[in-house]
């Protein structure tokens, strides 16, 4: 949650076991340790139990969806939802797909989706998919932001971190916190990125 106590969201966020009295130990070890200890301790113990929960229901995982109407229904049923529409045998929604795989374990108050586009053919002329990779971001059922091929991620067109998406989904509003830690750019194709025409994009229109 975005109200979440500073020292509690760091331990959460750092976590390397899903052992909830490991956690609290962690918490406990806080050399900012106060007079608010038994709250964060719980703040913890609620969170930690919601993400469990969570994750139950498909949060935490990068997940592809086979139907529109499922694809649909899950983007109207939670609160927060990131989908890529995508093809396998393009390069850059591979590139994509690694970057979201990354962020969906980090984010469980999020779905991460994938939609092929040949088995969405209503929801493509529908949302006016065009270009590949498109990544669409909804927010309580609503598109709040487009990422059309690595369009406004990086510095170049070709290069861009997980940190760089993470960074422009929480300008959205569909993550709440950063999370991803430093990783190397992702530069497509193996050579220097370089200033080149957004037309280059995979396009199957």
């Amino acid at each position: 949650m975005s109200n979440i106590d500073t020292h509690v969201a760091s331990v959460l966020d750092n976590a390397q076991s899903d052992d909830e009295d490991a956690l609290i130990a962690s918490l406990e070890d806080s050399p900012a340790l106060d007079a608010f200890r038994e709250q964060r301790i719980q703040q913890l113990h609620s969170e930690f139990t919601r993400a469990k929960s969570q994750k139950n229901q498909g949060f935490g995982n990068y997940t592809e969806i086979k139907e529109e109407k499922a694809l649909m229904d899950l983007t109207t049923e939670v609160k927060y939802a990131v989908v890529h529409f995508a093809k396998d045998d393009f390069a850059r929604c591979g590139v994509m797909d690694d970057h979201l795989k990354a962020l969906a374990p980090k984010h469980f108050d999020t779905r991460f989706l994938k939609m092929s586009v040949d088995n969405a053919p209503f929801l493509v002329t529908k949302l006016n998919v065009k270009v590949l990779p498109c990544i669409l971001a909804f927010v309580n059922g609503k598109t709040v932001d487009r990422i059309v091929g690595f369009e406004g991620l990086g510095y170049t067109p070709d290069t861009f971190t997980t940190q760089d998406l993470e960074a422009r989904l929480l300008a959205s509003g569909v993550v709440l916190r950063a999370k991803a830690t430093g990783d190397a750019p992702v530069r497509f194709g193996g050579k220097p990125a370089e200033k080149e025409d957004s037309d280059n994009d995979d396009d199957w229109d």
